[in-house]
């Protein structure tokens, strides 16, 4: 399917503040970027680069005053989001070296203290995708979703506490979960066409059968529309903003996904 998808954040700036944004989307295995753009008022210099997980970065000093940035793209997603029960665990030695860091407790994944639990959650399943899916499947009906509830990222640790939490919450337990089985995860964050009530969103990924795959457990089942922004071992890694000095938060925040007519070549 066809998407245009845009985000519009709007500042009050104070003193100078140093930026670094997560916003501009790549092409990758389920998504083709036809056309992207990228404003900023007012003018000021931006310098881009790519982070260590290959997401698109960019960095700039905003002056006191208002700030706006404003993106969107049109892009071509897959119609269905792969799946693929029964897939395999993949045994530590044949995981490709860019897939080991996420095995390891990070931040806001806390691997390291979730090993029974995990353990009891996917008896007798079979060890890798079907694993995954009995994760997912118990943090949907075990986790209460309240999104619009969390102004800053929380632990695994203590979502599991909570008994609830927004997406990214729920993703950072199911991240944890995998990991302590020693499956490879990455938290996502990105667009969701759809999503009700609509904002950015984040799900996770796990690497079984030689491949990542998509899980939500905010979503009664797996659907397209999903536009990846940026990959991470957590939400350190995948902020669409990190500000330096005195806090900022958006006036104004509005992102859209909308249903494009079919292209043609």
């Amino acid at each position: 399917m066809w998407l245009r998808t845009s985000c519009e954040m709007s500042f009050e700036i104070s003193v100078p503040t140093p930026f670094i944004l997560m916003l501009r989307l790549r092409s990758g295995r389920q998504q083709w970027v036809a056309s992207d753009e990228y404003m900023l008022t007012p003018i000021i210099p931006v310098m881009e680069f790519t982070d260590g997980y290959g997401n698109l970065c960019q960095r700039l000093v905003a002056q006191p005053g208002p700030l706006t940035i404003y993106t969107s793209a049109e892009v071509m997603t897959a119609d269905y989001m792969d799946q693929s029960p029964g897939a395999p665990f993949v045994d530590i030695e044949y995981l490709p070296d860019e897939v080991l860091s996420f095995l390891l407790p990070s931040r806001f994944c806390e691997s390291d203290r979730f090993g029974q639990m995990a353990t009891a959650i996917v008896v007798g399943k079979a060890l890798g995708y079907d694993q995954v899916k009995a994760i997912e499947d118990w943090l949907r009906n075990s986790i209460r979703f309240e999104p619009g509830n969390s102004e800053v990222p929380i632990s695994a640790v203590e979502v599991h506490a909570r008994q609830s939490g927004v997406c990214r919450d729920l993703s950072h337990l199911g991240i944890a979960l995998c990991r302590s089985l020693s499956i490879p995860a990455r938290l996502v964050v990105g667009y969701m066409y759809g999503l009700e009530p609509m904002d950015l969103h984040a799900w996770f990924e796990a690497y079984v059968g030689g491949r990542w795959y998509t899980f939500d457990a905010t979503q009664t089942e797996l659907r397209s529309g999903y536009v990846v922004i940026g990959y991470g071992r957590d939400a350190a890694d995948v902020a669409i903003y990190n500000q330096f000095g005195p806090p900022v938060s958006p006036v104004v925040k509005d992102v859209r996904v909308q249903l494009l007519e079919k292209r043609h070549a």
